[in-house]
This record gives structure tokens, sequence and C-alpha cells, in this order.
């Protein structure tokens, strides 16, 4: 199944959700070239994937302290030309906490939004401003698994109780996300 299929039969859980759903589906139709999507290369805005990776007990979700963003916040990453968005979060997830041993709940993406990124430098190079129309799925893990950070990306990871995201989350705009997710993962 595409993308832009998957998408489509996606079922917003509210109305942030709705608007990203018909600018996801904007964006992967007004593409001629739809490899295009998957790779930072496109400048406007680009698929990326993440990982809302909860403990067993689904009472804490593992966030790691971004450089660029000062925050506390979910992991993942850009797709770099891979359309298995799945594959991406998994990888992330390992490459930027160490964790080895971590599964999805589900095949499927639990979640749809559309982030604007400020500009910023990244391996001594400019990035100017744009859009990462951005999946995300549930992986648990073993929350007494070793960490390890992932120097030029993260400084700290930690597991945090749902209660305390909030106040760990210096980027406004992803509060509401991250306890959508939360809300999402109670409802499972």
């Amino acid at each position: 199944m595409s993308l832009y299929e998957e998408i489509s039969n996606f079922v917003p859980y509210d109305e942030n959700e709705e608007a990203s759903k018909q600018s996801f589906l904007q964006f992967i139709d007004g593409f001629k070239d739809k490899n295009n999507l998957y790779l930072r290369d496109n400048l406007i805005g680009h698929i990326s994937s993440s990982a809302f990776v909860i403990n067993k007990a689904r009472t804490k979700v593992l966030m790691a302290y971004h450089n660029i963003y000062q925050s506390f916040g979910w992991l993942g990453g850009h797709a770099d030309g891979d359309e298995n968005l799945l594959y991406v979060a998994l990888k992330e997830t390992g490459e930027e906490s160490g964790v080895k041993n971590h599964r999805p709940l589900s095949k499927n993406f639990s979640d749809i939004a559309v982030l604007h990124v400020v500009p910023h430098v990244k391996r001594g190079k400019f990035v100017p401003a744009h859009l990462h129309f951005n999946v995300t799925y549930f992986i648990e893990a073993d929350e007494d698994e070793a960490l390890q950070i992932a120097e030029g990306e993260n400084s700290a990871l930690k597991w945090l109780e749902f209660k305390n995201v909030a106040k760990n989350v210096k980027e406004e705009h992803m509060v509401p996300i991250y306890e959508r997710l939360i809300q999402k993962i109670k409802n499972i």
C-alpha cells in the first residue's frame, strides 16, 4: 500500500490530525517524483518517522534531549530515501538511544503531524526552515535496558512518566502532540 493510501485510510484522532492529514495528502499529491518526498534535499519539506517509545507498563516514554531544539522529545528522524517508515522509526530508536530490544506495537503508524522545523546548523551546514511530514509509531522497550546517547544528536536520555512530559518539553507546539499520543496509548 502506498503512503498516500495509508494516509487516506488513516482515521484522525482530532481536528489537528485531520488538518495534518489533508496537508500530507496535498504534499504527496503535489510531487511528480514521489522519491523526492523522502529526501532531505527537498527543502520545502520531507517525510520523517518518529518513535514514541514506551515502557512495558505503558506509563513512561523514552525521550532524548535534542541538541538542535534544546528540549526533550521523541526519537526518530529523516527517511533519507527509505519508504519503509516503520523500519526508519525502529532504526532511529536504536541509533538515538542505544536500545536494542524494542518492538512496534503495530506495523501501522499511530499518529501523523506536519511539523515546522526552524532554521539551524547541522554538521556545519545551514538548514533552512522546512516542514516534516511525520508519522509516529508506538514502540515498546524495556526501561531497564542500558541507554547510550548519540553524540551530535542528543545529550541526554531519560524515561519520563507521562505526567512529567510537558514539564520537560520546551517546544510548546510539541506538547499537544505528546499529550495526544499519551491519550492514544492509554486507549489501546
